[in-house]
Order: C-alpha cells, then structure tokens, then sequence
C-alpha cells in the first residue's frame, strides 16, 4: 500500500540563532546532541542465578519533553543547557509533496494498491476487499469510513461477462444454422460437438499456461467459434452426399464413411493449419501490442488445433454412429435448393466470360484502394473502462496551498456532473517509489454511476465535453483519458496523452524555447483539443553562491556553510523516533519568520571554529533565477517532453500526426520554428504513435514470412504450383469486403484491425482449398471419361473438352454449395453477436474492429470461391491440360 494525502506528523525543533549565540552552542552541536540522544542499544548477555538476561540501554525519544530536556552542554555556572531553552520543541506536519482530495469537498488521506508484477489484478482486489471487510469493526470504532475511489475488478468482471454472453449466443447462432442446412439433428449434433470440446480445451490449455480470463483471450475463442465447425461441418455434408450417393452401391455403411473422410480430412486438416499458421505475425508482435494480443493468438489457436484434430479423429467415428435414419438430399432441402437455383446461372455465365469476369474482380480491387486509402489509423481502439481519469497539468513552481486549491475547485465541478459518483483527485506523488510524480502533475480519477442511473442520451464522451467545457482555469491544460490506458502508456512511453513529441538535445534554454514554438504551431492542428510543451527551465531557484575565499578567512569550508543552508534554512530530517511499529522524523531548522523572506535569510548565523557566528550574506551571494524543475533524458540526451491532447474519434491518431508532423515541418521551413545549428534539436514523435509505428515495422517483416509459409503448406496439400497459386493469388480479393465495411462502419486501422485481417486470410484460403478440393475430385471424374472419348476418336477435340471441364465445374461448384455457404454462414453469423455489440458493453470495442474485417471479407470471400476460383480454375485448367492433352494425343 502507497500511502498519500493526510499529514505526516513530525517533531519539529525551531532553535534560535541568538540563544544559540548567547550560550555559544553551533547549531551542528544541536544536531549532533539530537542524534546522540535517540537510540536504544544491546550489552549482550549477563548470567544471574544460571539464568541469561539480555542488556539493553533504553534511550529513544517518545515525547515532547525527551527532546526538550536534551543537554547541549553546561553554563559557566556548571548549569546544564537543555535544548528548551534555545529552541521551540513542538509537534507539526512533515512537508509534503502530494495531498488528495474527494468530492471537491476537502482533504483525505488515501491508499493506493500497489500489484506486484504479473499478478491476477481480480485476486488481488479480492483480497483487499477480504482485508478491509475484516478490518471494518476496527475502522468503525475510529470513526474512519472508506470510500473505494477506483475500483478495477467491476470492468474486468464486465468484460469478461460480455464475452461470455456473446461466446454463448454465438454457439448457440452455429448450431442453428447447422440444423438448418442439414435438416438432422443428429448430423448437426455431429459437428456441434466441436464446440464445447473446443472451447474447454481451450481453457484447459489456458488454466495450465497461466492465461487469465479477460477480454482478449476470450475474444480469441470468439472470433474461432465458427471457424471451429467447418471443419465438421464439411465432414457431415460430405458423408450425407456419400450415403446419398453409395446407397445402393453394395458398400458398407462403415466403407462409405471411410471414404467421405479420407476423400476431404487432409484437406481440411492442411487448412485449419493454415488457419493457424496465418496467426505467426500475432505470436510476433512486441511490447504493449504484443502483451495485448498473444493472449487472443494463443486461445484461437488452442481452440483451431482442437478442432483440427477432433475433425479427423472423434468426428468419423461421430459420423459412424450418429448420421442415421432419414438423410434428406441436397435437393430437397428447400435453403439448398434456393441457393442452388440463385447460383447454376451465375456460374453459367461466369464459365461463358471467364476472362471477363476475372477483368471485373481486378477492377473490384483497384477500386478498393479508395477507401483504403481514407481508412484513418490508431494504434488501439478506445476501450470504454468504465471510469475516467482527468490529468491536467499546472506550470511550474506552483506551491502545495495553491495546487490544493486548483485541485479541490475542479473536483467540485465535475462532481457536480450528475453521472459522477466520486472524484478522487491527486497532485504530486504518492509514498512509494513508482510514482514521482510532480506537483505540477493532477490525476483525478472520476468513478461514473452505473448506465442505468444517466441522463437519457448521454454518452461518456458527452460527459467529457461537459467538464472540459465547465474547466477553464488559466494556465491549466486538459488532458483526458482512461485509467488503465494511461498507466500502461506512461509507463511504456511516459507520455500521458494520446500524442506526444519528445525533443532532444543538449541546452535546456533551447529545448524550452523550441518546445514553446512548437506548441504554438501544434495547437493551430485540426483536431487538437490542447497541447503543452513542458518548461523544462521554468522552476524558481534561491541559490547561495558560496565564496570560498570570504568562507577561508573565517576557517570555514563550502560544507560548514552548507550544513547550515540544509538544517537551518530548509530544515533537516536529523534522526527518528521509534513508537512500537510508528516512525516519526525530528526535524532541525530556524524558526518560519527567521527562513521567510531573503533579507531574514542574509542574517542566518554560521559558526566559525573561533566560537563566533557570521551572517550568511558573509560568505555567500544570494540570487533568485529560474532552472529546471527537472530534467529528463533519453539515449543518453536531454529531453523535453510536448503533451498533446486529441479527440481520438474525431480524428484518428495516425491521421492527426501526419498533419501535425506536416505543419511543424512547414512551421521550420518558414522561421516560426527556429532550430539552431549550434544547438540543434531532435524531434521523437511518441505515444500510441510510437507504439503504431513499432508494431507496423515488426508486422512488415513477418507477414511475409508468413505467407511463406502458408505457401509452403499449400504446396504440400496439391503437391503443384498451380493449385497453390490460385489460392495465393486469390488472397487478395478477400481484403475487399472488409475494407469497405471499415469503411463504412468508420473504423480506423489499428493493431485490432490487422489482427482481423490476418485471421482473415487464413479463412480465405481454407474456403479456396475447399473449393479446389471438389473441383478437382470432379474434374477427376469428367477428364477421365472425356480422354477415354477422344483417345478412341484418335483426336483432341476441343469442344468436348471445354464442355466437360465446365460440367465437372459446374458439379465442383454448384452441387457442392452448401458446405461451402454453411463454412461461410457459421462463420459470419457466429460472428454477428460481437459485431452487434453495444457501444457500453465493455470489451465490444475492440472485438468489434477485429470481427469487422472477417465479416466483411467473408462475404467477399464466399464471391471469390464460389465465382473467381471457378474462373480461374477453368482458364488454367484448359490452358494447362488442354496443352498437355493435346500433345499426348498427337504423339500417340
């Protein structure tokens, strides 16, 4: 626990100069008299009636009077001099460098829950609330109440709910359209199985890797819920075609099934491998894009591998047991025939203009680089966390009276929006190593109430704009964010708002003017709701400059002089008392109206070796001047650090940064911006910037890797270059459908996006190998009774061929749509639930941006398989076979 806010309470010993004069006692014999009258120590042991007794010499301060009766020394009388008499001895407040606030109400004191490094945050939280419920009679009896002011475990529990809703809706949307297309319910049992064995497979997996629970690894398990079908699903339609076909062919009813299996299982095992493998460059991503995702990229994949091994293993022998009784044919399937009827005259006229209608897919694509190229960039989507965090900042050198009184005023006003519960406002640091935070910084964490309790129509953005409209204090920049959001970017890049720039070089002045030029051009951006370039010369310093020739001819060295600027003018912590498990600091200074103003300060007494006290001014020059507050680096040089705050669903991130590095740059070109050549300035563009930029190298390099291997894996399952071509080639033209729906939908890009668009082009390939899986297995069927016909004409006849290559297409493709729509079907519509999400329910935000690709590329996609794979297949085909067929003839 980091304790802030409050007082701390300190024994204050205010000695006076002249009494210290009169009794000629130097200020360094208080201290040391101090110190040396505070301990408690140990004589080891003493042995009395063969029985041991530790030796102990008690001597640590406990009260007021301990300290007052302190001996300095002795009078000429042989009286002794207590420190009472030279010094007021009293309680008071330790100086503080942080305080809290709520309500806008007053004071508090707090505690911040510190998590250890990778613990469950829900646990943790859980124990607190254990501890401080069985601390409560305790507290009661104080009189002290506590008011949780964030409270981290209400989103994590939504988010997790939301998934779960939408993982069961989803489940229950497949197995309905399942039972649809098949009209057996034992069929659709069949390949409904898969799903519950996936998803506890998948948690299993989860509980013995050490994944939580959260949004991100049940969202993979969400966006593999229909893909985790279709598998089965190809299966059982497969059988139903076989059982219908080989009925009455003497078979075996266990042969038949066999056959089914082994005709489409390897396929179908190489594409749920693909699908797997298409998932490397999520595996590869680093930092906070990295830590986000890998949870997502490591369920989906547990629930694909899953299902890829029940597929060829449990589902046969499913197969075997259950798909029974009454099969209806394809044809009397009304959904079938339907779709069936809507398609035999598209892929007539797609065989009649082959070549057209590959010329109109390319014009698709070529179009498509229009939305693509208005498409905006982020580099996360915003997470709604449910509460919100205000983190202004206040210029330099403000002191802790005003900074509460800033603080307590803008608590009162938001506060006073009728959708807050509490606002918990800090400035300054906490008692804990991890946060130094300055006075100059506020963070007010603003607790909202449940959705239920707001204002018809009001969203939190509305809530937002409400308080920045109500805050408009002078030299206070607004900044705000979200809690969690802000934790991780602060901790990963230090900078608090959504875009920052970093300027580095080696003169602070320059720095400062340059980051106060800079300001002024970024502030002219569209889209920036305020910026603040940090002014990194603008504390306020009282330096003593001490002479050390004035300070020699006193006998006095520079540390003589400076014990007495540390003790008496900025007051020492000397040593500190021990009451049972407290620890209270004794503090040594002058008295307030001896340190308040400079001329009382010129007058502070230094003792010299002789027994006689100069004046400060003596021996040191006293001036006032600005410098740093504090100064930062980075690799190695000097940084100031430029806040800038956006609206980041008015303008995307990547788009705002592309035009303010767009200004500032004209801003250089034309002197509003002045870069010394002596003193030269770096400019590091950071935040999510930065965080986008990383990620976008890293997926630049294994992307293609990966599309190496999916190749590579491609050309194991058709063992030819042409097949594995017409997949990759195909590849594309899936991204159609879910640019435009991005488009439409006004979803920028970000790593959610990509991370869609790369489970898409898994699921594009595994619907093509599919595709050319029936496609060949007919074309199989049709090449061989058409060779056998021309070999005994002798001839090549090129009508015949043409005629039984669009027959076979025609049979691949229009007699085998429904496996390929319900592969299509389940996935989508599985996916609808999230896509349908509501804007509060926590985590839709990001699950949205990464189904929206998949769904809008699915429904290109089943156009790519259903009418450009045949289009191709059947100019590559008659080219490449035609050739080879009518050489082997006229040689023979």
């Amino acid at each position: 626990m980091a304790s802030i806010g409050g007082y701390v309470k300190q024994y204050q010993v205010e000695v006076d100069p002249d009494k210290l004069l009169i009794y000629g006692i130097p200020l360094n014999k208080v201290k040391h008299a101090i110190q040396r009258s505070n301990n408690d120590v140990g004589g080891k042991l003493i042995e009395m009636g063969e029985t041991e007794f530790m030796v102990r010499g008690l001597g640590y301060i406990k009260t007021l009077d301990d300290l007052r009766e302190i001996p300095l020394g002795v009078d000429n009388d042989g009286t002794p001099v207590l420190l009472k008499q030279v010094a007021n001895v009293h309680t008071g407040p330790e100086l503080r460098r942080g305080l809290v606030e709520l309500d806008g109400e007053g004071e508090v004191a707090g505690g911040i829950v510190v998590m250890r490094f990778g613990e469950n945050a829900l646990e943790v939280i859980k124990g607190v609330k254990k501890k401080l419920a069985e601390l409560g009679a305790t507290l009661d009896a104080q009189d002290v109440q506590v008011v949780p002011t964030y409270d981290r475990s209400e989103l994590i529990m939504n988010a997790v709910d939301t998934l779960k809703e939408k993982l069961l809706e989803e489940m229950i949307v497949v197995g309905i359209i399942m039972l649809i297309f098949l009209l057996h319910v034992r069929s659709a049992l069949v390949a409904f199985i898969v799903l519950p064995a996936g998803v506890l497979a998948s948690l299993l997996l989860m509980y013995i890797m050490g994944i939580n629970a959260n949004i991100m690894s049940l969202g993979g398990i969400a966006i593999a819920i229909g893909v985790m079908v279709d598998a089965s699903v190809v299966m059982v339609e497969n059988a139903h075609k076989h059982l219908e076909h080989d009925k009455d062919s003497g078979k075996s009813r266990f042969q038949i099934i066999l056959d089914a299996s082994k005709e489409v299982g390897p396929a179908l095992f190489f594409s749920l491998l693909i699908v797997m493998v298409s998932f490397l460059p999520v595996f590869a991503l680093g930092e906070q894009s990295g830590r986000l995702f890998k949870p997502l990229a490591f369920t989906k994949t547990f629930a694909m591998g899953t299902s890829a091994l029940l597929a060829i293993t449990i589902i046969p022998v499913a197969m075997y047991y259950l798909v029974r009784g009454n099969i209806r044919s394809e044809q009397k399937n009304p959904v079938s025939r339907f779709f069936i009827w809507l398609y035999r005259p598209v892929i007539r006229l797609v065989l009649r203009h082959r070549l057209a209608t590959i010329g109109v897919a390319l014009l698709v694509l070529l179009v498509t680089a229009w939305p693509a190229r208005r498409i905006g960039s982020e580099f996360m989507p915003p997470l709604n966390e449910g509460d919100l965090l205000y983190m202004p900042t206040t210029l330099p050198g403000i002191s802790i009276t005003k900074a509460k009184e800033v603080l307590q005023q803008t608590d009162r006003i938001i506060k006073a929006i009728p959708e807050v519960k509490h606002v918990f406002g800090k400035i300054g640091r906490a008692q804990t190593a991890t946060d130094p935070a300055p006075l100059t910084m506020i963070e007010t964490t603003v607790m909202l109430k449940p959705r239920e309790e707001w204002r018809p129509g009001i969203t939190t953005d509305d809530i937002v704009n409400e308080a920045l409209e109500a805050i408009r204090f002078p030299g206070l920049t607004d900044a705000w964010t979200m809690p969690i959001k802000t934790r991780i970017d602060m901790l990963s890049t230090g900078i608090k708002t959504p875009i920052g720039i970093k300027l580095m070089g080696a003169d602070l002045d320059e720095l400062s003017r340059v980051g106060q030029e800079v300001e002024a051009v970024v502030r002219e951006v569209p889209g920036t709701r305020s910026v603040y370039a940090e002014r990194v010369t603008g504390g306020n310093y009282f330096d003593f400059d001490i002479d050390r020739f004035e300070a020699a001819r006193y006998g006095l060295t520079v540390g003589d002089v400076q014990d007495v600027i540390m003790s008496a003018i900025g007051g020492m912590n000397i040593t500190e008392t021990v009451e049972g498990l407290e620890r209270y600091p004794v503090n040594l200074r002058y008295g307030r109206e001896l340190r308040d103003n400079p001329e009382a300060l010129k007058r502070v007494l230094v003792p010299t070796p002789t027994g006689a006290q100069i004046p400060l001014a003596q021996v040191a020059r006293m001036k006032l001047h600005k410098g740093p507050p504090s100064i930062k680096s980075e690799n190695a040089r000097k940084t100031a650090w430029i806040y800038v705050d956006i609206d980041t669903n008015e303008v995307p991130v990547g788009n705002y940064v592309k035009a303010a590095m767009a200004a500032v740059d004209k801003a250089r070109d034309d002197g509003r911006i002045k870069i010394s050549k002596d003193k030269p300035v770096d400019f590091l563009w950071s935040g999510q910037w930065e965080y986008m930029e990383k990620a976008a190298k890293r997926l630049r390099v294994i992307i293609p890797v990966t599309m190496v291997l999916v190749f590579l894996l491609l050309f194991l399952h058709f063992r030819n270059m042409t097949e594995t071509l017409i997949v990759m080639l195909s590849l594309p033209f899936a991204l159609v459908g879910g640019i435009w729906l991005m488009y439409f939908l006004g979803y920028n890009r970000s790593v959610a996006v990509d991370v869609g668009f790369i489970a898409l082009a898994g699921l594009a390939a595994e619907t093509g190998v599919v595709m050319l899986v029936y496609l060949d297995e007919a074309w199989k069927r049709m090449k061989a009774s058409a060779t056998d016909r021309m070999r005994r004409e002798g001839r090549f006849m090129p009508n015949l061929f043409r005629s039984a290559l669009d027959v076979a297409i025609m049979q691949g493709a229009v007699d085998r749509v429904r496996p390929k729509l319900m592969t299509v079907a389940t996935t989508i519509i599985g996916l609808l639930p999230v896509m349908f999400a509501g804007v509060d329910e926590t985590g839709g935000q990001v699950m949205k941006r990464i189904a929206a690709p998949m769904v809008g590329g699915l429904l290109t996609s089943i156009v790519l398989t259903l009418v450009i794979i045949p289009a191709v297949y059947g100019l590559v085909m008659q080219f490449k076979e035609g050739r080879e067929l009518r050489r082997e003839l006229s040689n023979g």
